[in-house]
């Protein structure tokens, strides 16, 4: 089973274009809890996240939200990003097989513009981050932030691709 967490600040539609996604997962078994960190948000974030069912935090502790996860994997994505087809299956194999932290592949219809990807560092959740809740409690510092969790660590990609948060904000 599987926790998903995101962070967000007045991302009213990208979040809802992300949890509209992972319903699949929760249909198939996958997705048991979604959670949804905000910093302050004044539009309707806490509307869409209570109407999906998530855990809606405005104030939290980075270790209590860690260890009130139901699932023994965590995902941590940005408001926006959006899994593609095959990913549900995916990750519940690479979680039965692995316990190495993993990411998404890029998603090939969706690439900046080649002058925007030159000399800048990729966001850290850009591509999401797939981790044991195990690894993630023992990483855990009062204070973080979930990027702060993969600075550093090596990932294994994972074949599923995921349309990056980035492309729902331009399209507002």
């Amino acid at each position: 089973m599987l926790t998903v967490l995101l962070e967000c600040h007045d991302q009213e539609p990208e979040l809802a274009q992300t949890l509209s996604v992972l319903v699949a997962g929760a249909v198939e078994g996958l997705v048991c809890d979604v959670v949804v960190l905000d910093h302050g948000s004044r539009d309707g974030t806490s509307r869409v996240a209570d109407a999906a069912g998530c855990r809606f935090h405005q104030q939290w502790d980075i270790k209590d939200v860690l260890r009130s996860a139901r699932g023994e994997w965590l995902l941590f994505v940005e408001p926006g990003a959006r899994p593609q087809s095959g990913w549900i299956d995916e990750i519940a194999e690479y979680v039965s097989l692995n316990k190495t932290p993993a990411r998404f592949t890029a998603s090939r219809g969706y690439r900046r513009p080649f002058f925007r990807r030159i000399g800048r560092s990729t966001p850290p959740l850009e591509l999401g981050y797939l981790v044991s809740k195990k690894q993630a409690i023992a990483a855990a510092r009062n204070g973080m932030r979930l990027a702060e969790f993969v600075k550093g660590q090596k990932l294994r990609k994972l074949s599923s691709e995921l349309i990056p948060s980035w492309v729902a904000r331009a399209a507002r």
